[in-house]
């Protein structure tokens, strides 16, 4: 992670640009922070198919050896560690960047855990940022959560104020967008449940399964929410860059889903379609407040308040796509098949 070895290794994936790129294909280019996660590897893909050069900045190792074909250039560092210098000298020659990056929800540091969110989410994404306008990058997405559309739309849960993870993601959209214009057209892309797979890393859905596998019946929470492929939120991310409005929040999705539903799929897809019985809202309240309890003697703090978040839990989390659909230009349907895919991936002996 040196600064010497970045710079060799920026002038050979330089190199490797101009020798495969001629100047119209290279004028699309995107530096994707996170490439080698979940959506950040879809996000790659779709920006091959579309004609783009590609640098990925990613945390080692790479979770699987020939991820990406050799046109894309891979850079292995802990953004946090890298100077300006050398990040800006990485980011030069690209008009769009993506922040697939930060911490989500799930994480539980210690306490106080707002301040675990917001250097994690808030200040990585305005440094990324501010040293790709520096840069001259004209086009920059983040990576963030439909959370954020419904603590817009439902004032009176006061979710930002309950939730520290919430609340870093209104932060970061905030202070983000503030910054970067004019000349940084800055879009935020807020996501909800999202399916599929990649080579070498596991869904984050796998306890689930586990937990479907291991019970007759299953007791689940009362609700739903929006739910979308991966291979469509790579499809809006890329249409964010090409269409996007600067400044603009796109909330993303495709189709709203009972949880009832959605446990009948996944436990077909494990060959057996499990009854689900949904739960008082009573009984996940005092369960919460258990896990919140658990929390406080460990001394650590969940990024969504487990007994506030009962309420966003217990509820339809659902929204009509349409809106942003139009403007990014993203597809549709699949789910089906990425909830096998999803399965398969948490089921499958390494």
């Amino acid at each position: 992670m040196c600064l010497n070895g970045g710079v060799s290794w920026l002038k050979e994936a330089r190199n490797k640009r101009n020798m495969t790129q001629n100047t119209k294909q290279f004028e699309k280019s995107v530096l994707v922070l996170g490439g080698t996660g979940f959506i950040g590897y879809h996000a790659v893909l779709e920006f091959l198919k579309k004609g783009y050069a590609i640098t990925i900045l990613s945390l080692p190792p790479l979770p699987k050896k020939g991820l990406f074909p050799p046109e894309v250039s891979i850079r292995l560092a802990d953004l946090n560690t890298l100077s300006d210098e050398a990040v800006v000298e990485l980011m030069q020659g690209h008009s769009a960047a993506l922040f697939a990056a930060g911490a989500d929800d799930r994480i539980t540091p210690k306490k106080p855990a707002y301040d675990f969110f917001y250097k994690a989410n808030v200040e990585s994404s305005v440094r990324f940022f501010k040293l790709a306008k520096k840069a001259g990058i004209t086009r920059g997405v983040i990576l963030s959560s439909y959370f954020l559309f419904f603590d817009r739309t439902w004032p009176e849960l006061k979710l930002s104020a309950h939730h520290p993870y919430i609340r870093s993601r209104k932060e970061q959209a905030k202070e983000a967008i503030a910054f970067s214009k004019p000349e940084l057209d800055l879009m935020i892309l807020e996501l909800p449940y999202i399916f599929g797979s990649m080579p070498g890393r596991k869904p984050l859905w796998c306890p689930l399964i586990t937990y479907i596998q291991s019970f007759p019946v299953l007791l689940y929470p009362k609700g739903g929410t929006n739910m979308i492929t991966v291979e469509h939120v790579a499809e809006a991310i890329v249409g964010a860059v090409e269409y996007g409005k600067g400044g603009e929040h796109y909330t993303i999705g495709d189709k709203n889903m009972s949880w009832k539903a959605f446990l009948k799929k996944l436990s077909r897809c494990l060959g057996k379609e499990k009854r689900v019985v949904s739960l008082p809202n009573f009984l996940v309240t005092i369960a919460t407040v258990l896990l919140k309890l658990k929390h406080k003697l460990q001394g650590r703090e969940g990024g969504l308040d487990p007994v506030a978040f009962t309420k966003v839990q217990t509820a339809q989390t659902f929204f009509d796509p349409d809106s942003s659909r139009s403007v990014l230009r993203y597809g549709s349907g699949g789910l089906d098949d990425a909830f096998k895919k999803t399965v398969e991936a948490c089921v499958k002996k390494e």
